[in-house]
């Protein structure tokens, strides 16, 4: 006699698998092979086969995504994902995914994502296009070369006006980011830079000079969520999917209701309450960071401080692996690799710790004890989508 099957949505979700691709500097790449290659690899670090996927998510290659690029990687799933949000798109797939497993539609769903971004412009297979587009809403924006670095200089700006935050405190998040860098072999830039590093750079968009921007890299990445009944078979302890939450705001800067609130504020308190935790919980954030000023007011939207008290928060240290709140201990998409979406590397890097892995840029919080706590927040477009997600070992 069989088990009588679990009621439909009380199946726990963990992340069993993951890993990068060879990110950087990776100009004989393709796309489909940094799919591939982190595929490959968060499988195998879950200590599984392929035949165990039957889900699947991607976005941002081919013209059927995620369709393309199954077929690539020679899967056939039942369920499959191709939600395209931007930087965001990674939390909120992954919500998704953790959904569909908790109702028994998947038991094993793969995330990935691959990106030859660098090296498409370096060979002049393409151009980077910042406006978005001519049509639609974006029309009325396009004809006054509104880029999207534009938008988040507005954003920056009207942040400064309403609560004094200055380009030194914009200026450490980026110095913060490189000194966790220097931790990770990984990362794209490692040298060390100062306040006045980032002040004296080539002006981008006011107020922000070059090292207040990501960098461009190449680079792919993957996550394996299981059905808990899956973790007997797999290599690596879990580290569960607590709670979600994913907001859409606006495309048009006109339809922004507060340029100093973004979308996190409504997916970072969904997350926070389902997962019941609160932000004071929390030992390691991962936050999207296209710019300096995304760290700061996303850290606010969260919950870690309160609107406006995002610049004096982020100095003296407290977002080095060491401080008081270890933020985007990789280096971020500021000194690490940003290889377009970078979404799906904030889940890597947040499981990374969970599980101790994270080498000599490791957390270790009071009497030496490994994170338990750790969520990651990714903003797509022009904080036009937010997705968050938290994640535990307990």
């Amino acid at each position: 006699m069989t088990a009588a099957p679990r009621p439909q949505g009380s199946r726990r979700v963990a992340i069993a698998g993951i890993a990068l691709s060879d990110c950087g500097r990776v100009d004989e790449a393709t796309p489909y092979a940094l799919h591939a290659q982190a595929a490959r690899r968060a499988v195998a670090d879950a200590g599984l086969t392929p035949d165990v996927v039957d889900g699947f998510a991607s976005a941002g290659l081919g013209i059927l995504a995620p369709v393309e690029v199954a077929e690539y990687l020679g899967l056939k799933p039942r369920w499959v994902d191709s939600t395209s949000v931007g930087g965001s798109t990674w939390e909120v797939m992954a919500a998704h995914a953790a959904d569909a497993i908790a109702q028994g539609h998947a038991r094993a769903v793969l995330l990935v994502y691959g990106s030859t971004a660098r090296a498409d412009i370096k060979a002049k297979r393409r151009t980077s296009n910042l406006s978005f587009g001519a049509r639609g809403p974006l029309q009325f924006e396009v004809p006054y070369g509104h880029s999207l670095i534009a938008k988040y200089a507005m954003a920056a700006r009207r942040h400064m006006h309403e609560y004094g935050t200055t380009l030194e405190q914009l200026a450490e998040v980026a110095v913060q980011a490189r000194a966790n860098a220097a931790l990770n072999p990984e990362a794209m830039f490692r040298d060390p830079v100062t306040v006045d590093d980032v002040l004296d750079g080539p002006m981008i968009a006011d107020p922000f000079t070059k090292l207040h921007c990501c960098i461009r890299s190449d680079g792919g990445a993957a996550v394996l969520l299981v059905a808990e009944d899956l973790l007997p078979d797999c290599a690596k302890s879990p580290v569960w999917v607590l709670g979600s939450g994913e907001h859409v705001s606006h495309t048009t800067m006109s339809e922004w209701d507060d340029f100093t609130v973004s979308p996190a504020a409504v997916s970072g308190k969904l997350a926070f309450e389902r997962a019941g935790v609160t932000p004071d919980e929390i030992d390691i954030a991962e936050i999207y960071d296209a710019f300096t000023y995304m760290t700061l007011v996303t850290l606010e939207d969260l919950g870690f401080c309160a609107k406006g008290e995002g610049g004096p928060f982020v100095e003296k240290g407290r977002l080095l692996r060491d401080g008081a709140l270890p933020t985007n201990t990789d280096g971020g998409g500021l000194s690490a690799q940003h290889p377009g979406m970078r979404g799906l590397f904030l889940l890597v890097e947040a499981v990374r710790q969970l599980r101790g892995e994270a080498g000599e840029r490791q957390v270790y919080k009071a009497g030496g004890r490994l994170p338990r706590l750790a969520v990651a927040s990714g903003t797509g477009g022009w904080f036009c989508s937010s997705g968050t997600v938290v994640l535990g070992t307990e």
